[in-house]
């Protein structure tokens, strides 16, 4: 396979993690998540990892230079020297043009596509173990008892994050702010659209066929 440089773009619960696991082993490049590199940057205590800490501290969002300064790092590995896959970034188009001023040349963002009211069932019916971490869907994965931890006898619990409400105000903020980045990607003839309402494998088959005439 040739390299690739690749965006995942989708709302939170579309399957974005799942997938880009898929194509980071599929096409041999590391699968970067911003989340990951900010937590890297926050251990080590870089000076980037100190500055941004500081924002967060003061529950102020971190700037984007900060996020594209440790995005410019972590790209400049070896392991990315054959592509790379960014997840949760960019979220706008200030990241976007920050990474055109980088230099990259991204092959294709990936937009995982998929209608909301099913999005907020499959997210809200998520519950995890508080002691094993086990994770369970009060639909299609429950526990053998009603919230009890199959693994450990745990009660199991529902996070903040993804409660109904949380999830509504998420995808209106996800809304916002990824519309101008798809728009962005459209006219730049990158954005690949994928109907992630599909069952797992029949979505990453969609993503395969995309990326492998491009590899």
């Amino acid at each position: 396979m040739g390299s690739l440089k690749i965006i995942i773009l989708g709302p939170p619960g579309a399957g974005k993690g799942t997938q880009a696991t898929q194509i980071a082993a599929r096409y041999d490049v590391p699968h970067i998540s911003t989340g990951d590199i900010f937590r890297k940057n926050l251990r080590e205590e870089t000076p980037l990892g100190l500055e941004a800490k500081t924002y967060m501290d003061n529950g102020l969002l971190v700037p984007d230079s900060l996020t594209v300064g440790m995005l410019k790092d972590r790209i400049s590995e070896e392991d990315c020297r054959h592509g790379y896959l960014l997840d949760g970034f960019p979220r706008t188009l200030a990241q976007a043009d920050a990474l055109v001023g980088l230099g990259e040349q991204i092959d294709a963002a990936i937009n995982l596509q998929v209608d909301y009211a099913p999005l907020i069932e499959r997210i809200a019916g998520r519950r995890v173990c508080g002691n094993c971490g086990s994770a369970y869907h009060i639909i299609t994965a429950p526990p053998k008892v009603e919230n009890v931890c199959d693994n450990c006898g745990t009660e199991l619990y529902q996070r903040d994050d993804d409660k109904a409400e949380t999830v509504e105000k998420r995808l209106v903020e996800y809304d916002e702010k990824s519309k101008p980045l798809v728009a962005y990607y459209e006219n730049n003839g990158l954005a690949k659209h994928v109907d992630a309402s599909a069952p797992i494998e029949d979505v990453t088959n969609q993503i395969f066929s995309i990326l492998d005439k491009l590899a």
